[in-house]
C-alpha cells in the first residue's frame, strides 16, 4: 500500500485523537527506524520511552515467538510460569512485596488508586484525599486523568471523580500545608515526564516520604516513564534514597509489548480480596515472556552503568548546544536517558524543530509545547548521540 493510501484510510477511519507526523514507519533495527519508502531515522523517542532495548532485539523477538507458539492467552483464572517469574523479579527489584499486571500505564495507575483507596478506607472512612502534582501525567481513564494535574486534558469531561487535590512539584512546604490525616495517598511521578522533564530537587522526595509517614498516607510513585532503568537506576526512586508504598510501571516493561504493573507492600496488598480487582488480558503469557527478557537485561549493572554514562555524555552535549544557542535553549534537565531541553524564544517552535529534525532523519519529541524531550532506547551509543546532536545543531543554527 502506498504512503498516500495509508494516510487517506487512516484520516477517514481512525478516531481523530492524534496529530500524526506524515511518515509511515515500517520496520526497525536497534536505535533506527525505517519508513515505508526506506528512509532511515535515528529514534530518540523510542515509542515514548517504550522500546528500551531498541527495535528487533533478537532475544526479545525469540522469546515472543517461542511463547506465541506455545500459548498467548489463558486468563488469570489459571497460573502461568511467565507471569509467576515476572512477579518474582519485580518484587525483588522494587523491594516491595506483591505485583499485579495490567495492560497499560493508565491501568497500572488506576489499580494503584483503587488499592490505595481501599486500604485507606480500612483505616478511616474519611481518609479519601489523594494529592497529586500540577503538570503531572498519570493516564487517560477518568480517575487517572483527574489525577493528572493538567486541566486542559480534563476539559469537557466533567464531572470528574472527587477526592483529588494538587500541589506544585518540588514544593514540600505546599504539600505540608495540604496533607492531613484525611489524606489517603500522595501520588507523584518520580521524574515528571510529560510535564517537561522535571527531576526532584534536593531532599524533596525524602520530605514527601516523611510527610506521608507522619499522616498515615501512602506514597505512590509513578515510574511509568522514569522507571525501567531510564534514570540510570532500575527504579528512579533508588537515586533519592526512599521507597514508596506502591510503584507503577508500564511503557518499557515488556520492550514494546503492551503491559502495565503496580507493586505494593504486603500491608497494602491485603486491602484487596478476590473480586476487588482484575483484568482479562493483563499479565498474559506473551506479555510476561517479553517482560522477563527486559527484566533479565535492564537491571544488569553494566547495562545501567551504560545508561548513566551515555546519559551524562548526552546531557553534556545538550549543555554545549545551550551554550552555543543561549537565545534558543534556556535550560537542560533530566537524569540518565530522560532529558529535556527547555526552549526560550527559538527561531522555530518546538513542533517545527521536531519536524525539521525528522526531515533530517532524527525522531525526537516536544512536550508542553516548549520542551524538546529525549527518551531514546537505552542501548544508544555515544556515536548515535553525536548523530542527533549534529542534526539539532543544524536545525537550531539554520
Amino acid at each position: 500500500m502506498t504512503e498516500e493510501k495509508i494516510f487517506e484510510q487512516d484520516d477517514k477511519n481512525y478516531l481523530p485523537v492524534f496529530k500524526r507526523y506524515k511518515i509511515v514507519l515500517e520496520r526497525g533495527e536497534g536505535a533506527y527506524l525505517y519508513d515505508i519508502n526506506g528512509k532511515k531515522y535515528i529514534d530518540f523517542l523510542a515509542g515514548i520511552a517504550v522500546n528500551v532495548l531498541g527495535h528487533n532485539y533478537p532475544p526479545l523477538v525469540k522469546a515472543i515467538s517461542e511463547q506465541a507458539a506455545k500459548v498467548i492467552h489463558v486468563s488469570n483464572l489459571y497460573y502461568t510460569e511467565p507471569q509467576a517469574t515476572a512477579a518474582v523479579k519485580l518484587v525483588k527489584l522494587s523491594g516491595l512485596d506483591r505485583a499485579f499486571f495490567a495492560n497499560s500505564g493508565a491501568e497500572a495507575n488506576e489499580g494503584a488508586i483503587k488499592i490505595a483507596r481501599k486500604f485507606a478506607k480500612s483505616l478511616s472512612k474519611d481518609k479519601t484525599q489523594i494529592i497529586t502534582a500540577w503538570d503531572s501525567f498519570h493516564g487517560r481513564t477518568l480517575a487517572t486523568l483527574t489525577a493528572t494535574g493538567q486541566p486542559h486534558y480534563q476539559e469537557g469531561l466533567e464531572p470528574l471523580p472527587a477526592g483529588f487535590d494538587y500541589v506544585h512539584f518540588n514544593d514540600a512546604d505546599e504539600l505540608a500545608e495540604k496533607i492531613s490525616d484525611k489524606t489517603c495517598a500522595v501520588m507523584l511521578e518520580t521524574i515528571q515526564g510529560e510535564g517537561g522533564v522535571y527531576p526532584p530537587k534536593g531532599d524533596y522526595l525524602k520530605r514527601v516520604r516523611e510527610l506521608c509517614d507522619k499522616h498515615g498516607a501512602l506514597l505512590i510513585l509513578d515510574e511509568i516513564q522514569s522507571g525501567m532503568g531510564r534514570s540510570g537506576k532500575f527504579f528512579a526512586y533508588e537515586k533519592y534514597g526512599i521507597k514508596p508504598d506502591i510503584v507503577t510501571l508500564a511503557k518499557g516493561l515488556a520492550g514494546g509489548v503492551p503491559i502495565g504493573a503496580f507493586v505494593c507492600t504486603e500491608e497494602v496488598a491485603q486491602a484487596f480480596k478476590p473480586g476487588d480487582h482484575g483484568t482479562t488480558f493483563g499479565g498474559n503469557p506473551l506479555a510476561c515472556a517479553a517482560a522477563n527478557v527486559v527484566l533479565d537485561t535492564v537491571p544488569n549493572e553494566k547495562f545501567l552503568a551504560h545508561v548513566e554514562e551515555v546519559g551524562a555524555y548526552f546531557k553534556d552535549k545538550l549543555i554545549g548546544l545551550q551554550e552555543k544557542y543561549p537565545a534558543q535553549i534556556k535550560e537542560i534537565r533530566g537524569e540518565g536517558l530522560i532529558l529535556g531541553a527547555q526552549l526560550d524564544k527559538p527561531k522555530r517552535s518546538g513542533v517545527e524543530i521536531v519536524n525539521e529534525c525528522m526531515k533530517r532523519g532524527a525522531i525526537i519529541n516536544c512536550t508542553v509545547g516548549t520542551v524538546l524531550r529525549f527518551i531514546p532506547p537505552l542501548i544508544i551509543t555515544r556515536e548515535q548521540v553525536d548523530e542527533v546532536i549534529n542534526i539539532l545543531d543544524s536545525v537550531l543554527g539554520e
